[in-house]
């Protein structure tokens, strides 16, 4: 089970970054455009592993132990 660590801020952020990332990888025919897929990925799943690293949440609601 995926635990949701990110809030919806974080998450809209996320997708901003990573469409950024995308359409300059386009404008400059760059494979390093690739490199949008983490903040995008991590952003629909909701959930980012370096975050569970390091015990940050930005995802509000309280999970039930």
């Amino acid at each position: 089970m995926i635990r949701i660590n990110q809030g919806n801020t974080d998450r809209t952020i996320r997708v901003i970054v990573g469409l950024i990332i995308a359409a300059a990888g386009l404008y400059f025919r760059s494979w390093l455009g690739l490199i949008a897929i983490v903040p995008l990925a991590t952003a629909v799943v909701g959930c980012c592993p370096i975050y569970r690293l390091l015990g940050i949440n930005t995802c509000p609601m309280q999970h039930r132990s």
